[in-house]
Order: structure tokens, then C-alpha cells, then sequence
């Protein structure tokens, strides 16, 4: 089977070394899987474009949605970066393990969102009635619903990526969920 290897700065376009620049100025490296997407002269620029586009949604309710998706998919890849990006949005190590079990009991308006998203993504898309009409009793609006299936269809390319890359992942291992 072919390994795919991370592309270095050399080996990518020039329009991808000026995003592998602006990504060492913000995070101080270039994660593997973001190079990864570099093997495409758009794919980096594109998935970006993507991630941080605007959203009626907070920075912690997108990372339980990560973190959901994450698990269900098991991308050890995503779990190790979203672990870590969790606790830098002030979730501990305890509720990081409960998000990715899918229920958040320590808050019930993003209980309803994990809920809702582990069932979208394991059912392929076709939400349970039940918990889409949960989603929106907790206070979610059909803004937020959209937005979340963005965020749910950005991690997904993500899993995928590494799922068939296995690129190495540059983060520290998320814990298993028996911790």
C-alpha cells in the first residue's frame, strides 16, 4: 500500500508556503493534517476557508461538535487536536471525555447539540425527529442547526483525511474513554 507522507514547505505550491507561513505566525507549527491537505494546490486554502468561516455559533459549542464527530469517526488525529483546542476553551479533561461520549450533563443546551450531532453523524445525515425538536427546545434556532451541520461536514473531511492517510499525528494522544 502507498504511504502518504507529509508534504515539507519545498515540496508545496507557492500559494500553500504562504499559508504553511501564516499558519507557523499563528499556531507556531503547520499540523501535519493541514500540510496534508497541501498535496492539493487548493484543498489547504479551501478547508481553511471553511474552518473559519463565521457561525452563528460559539468556539465551544463548534468544539463539542469536533470533538462528537471526532469520536464517532474515530480519528485519533482529530481527538488529539480538539482535545487539546477543548481544554484551551476552558472545557476539563472530564467534560472533554463526556463530549466525546456524546452527552454534555454539565451544560443542557450543548447536551442537546451533542445529542443531535453524534445521531447525524452516525446515521448518515438523517436526524432523529426527536432530537432535532430536543436541539430546538434548548434554544438552538434553525441558524444554528445550519451552521452546525457545517461544522459537522468540516470535520468529517478531516476524519477522512487522516482515516486514509494515517498521517502522524503532531498532538498529544487524547485519552482513551475508559479514563
Amino acid at each position: 500500500m502507498k504511504t502518504i507522507k507529509v508534504p515539507s514547505y519545498e515540496q508545496v505550491s507557492p500559494a500553500n508556503q504562504a499559508i504553511f507561513d501564516s499558519l507557523k505566525k499563528g499556531l507556531g507549527f503547520v499540523p501535519n493534517l493541514y500540510a496534508t491537505f497541501a498535496h492539493s494546490e487548493t484543498a489547504l486554502a479551501t478547508y481553511l476557508a471553511l474552518q473559519n468561516a463565521k457561525s452563528s455559533l460559539s468556539p465551544k459549542a463548534r468544539e463539542v461538535i469536533n470533538l462528537v464527530v471526532s469520536q464517532v469517526n474515530n480519528c485519533a488525529y482529530c481527538l488529539a487536536a480538539h482535545t487539546a483546542l477543548g481544554a484551551m476553551l476552558g472545557f476539563t479533561p472530564q467534560q472533554i471525555l463526556e463530549i466525546r461520549r456524546g452527552g454534555v450533563a454539565f451544560d443542557a443546551r450543548l447536551d442537546a447539540l451533542a445529542k443531535l450531532v453524534r445521531n447525524i453523524t452516525l446515521e448518515r445525515g438523517h436526524a432523529a425527529p426527536a432530537l432535532v425538536q430536543a436541539f430546538f427546545a434548548a434554544g438552538w434556532t434553525e441558524a444554528n442547526l445550519v451552521d452546525a451541520l457545517v461544522v459537522v461536514g468540516d470535520k468529517m473531511v478531516s476524519n477522512f483525511l487522516h482515516g486514509s492517510t494515517q498521517i502522524p499525528v503532531d498532538f498529544a494522544a487524547a485519552p482513551s474513554l475508559d479514563a
